[in-house]
């Protein structure tokens, strides 16, 4: 039987899969379609990327189920489906594990801006955030990751609403940018802040991904580890994407240039890593690597 990750982790590092939206879109997803209806349409595309994954040496792969939350779906005219398509999410990862591998729910941005800045309330948020949490549990996830978050006030609401409806664990990360001062969402919350609120609020593992590179993130990482005692997660962008003439988006951070700097991102404090935008497969292999070298050295 395998143990809890939360276990796992004070062993460990533990490696999470890299980006999902980057393989769909490389398999031909098209702009303007929802992601997570390829769990019922093609469910065998989203299926062989956590494969992938987890052939490459990924402890854990998120489901595909980011933009799974009723008002996110909501733009697609899906709102009635999140259920359907979050407990179909899971199930696919759930099949792709191999024994002793886990799953983490993916719950992204709701895509609504809170009050005074936009129309959403908190409690909106809440009840959107815990039907997701709710089927995800449902399909059998293992913990649950709330991610990209660019406002603590949404982070919080995320984190009680998926509280209220299951005991699963319940990891935060939220997306930083680095300024001379430090490193800030785009709403002003500096990262120690939102590790500490995230902390008392009850969240299992903090951190951040997106938007930095992996050098960017090893003082993001140390910056967190400031403010909780927590385990840290760590998903870097490959860099900043560069739209090619005509041709797919690419990332600016080469892989070597990317993996060059993932024993310092565990040396500040990370206990999970993992990737995000522009990572793929070979991205965790070389990841997988450097970690398991490191500790059997």
């Amino acid at each position: 039987m395998k143990p809890p990750l939360l276990d796992l982790v004070r062993g460990r590092t533990v490696l999470f899969d890299g980006a999902m939206g980057t393989e769909l879109m490389a398999r031909g997803l098209g702009a303007g379609t929802a992601p997570e209806l390829w769990n019922v349409d093609r469910p065998e595309v989203v299926k062989e990327i956590h494969t992938a994954y987890f052939e490459a040496g990924a402890d854990v792969v998120s489901t595909n189920s980011f933009g799974g939350t009723p008002l996110k779906l909501a733009a697609h005219g899906l709102e009635g489906r999140a259920s359907e398509l979050n407990r179909a999410a899971a199930r696919l990862a759930r099949e792709a594990a191999p024994g002793g591998r886990y799953v983490a729910g993916s719950m992204g941005p709701a895509g609504r801006v809170l009050q005074p800045q936009g129309p959403a309330t908190v409690d909106e948020l809440t009840a959107a955030y815990a039907a997701q949490a709710r089927a995800l549990s449902e399909g059998g996830v293992d913990v649950l990751i709330i991610e990209t978050q660019y406002d603590l006030r949404e982070a919080l609401a995320a984190l009680r609403g998926a509280r209220s409806v299951t005991d699963l664990p319940v990891f935060v990360t939220m997306t930083f940018s680095r300024f001379p001062r430090g490193y800030f969402t785009i709403m002003g919350d500096p990262a120690s802040r939102s590790a500490a609120e995230l902390d008392r609020a009850g969240a299992a593992a903090v951190g951040a991904n997106c938007s930095l590179t992996s050098e960017q993130m090893v003082g993001c990482v140390a910056a967190l580890r400031t403010a909780t005692a927590l385990p840290v997660i760590a998903q870097a962008n490959a860099g900043r994407p560069v739209a090619g003439a005509g041709g797919p988006i690419v990332y600016s951070q080469s892989l070597e240039d990317y993996v060059r700097f993932v024993p310092e991102i565990v040396r500040a404090g990370a206990g999970f890593v993992g990737g995000c935008c522009g990572t793929t497969p070979a991205t965790i292999r070389a990841m997988a690597r450097i970690i398991r070298g490191k500790e059997e050295s």
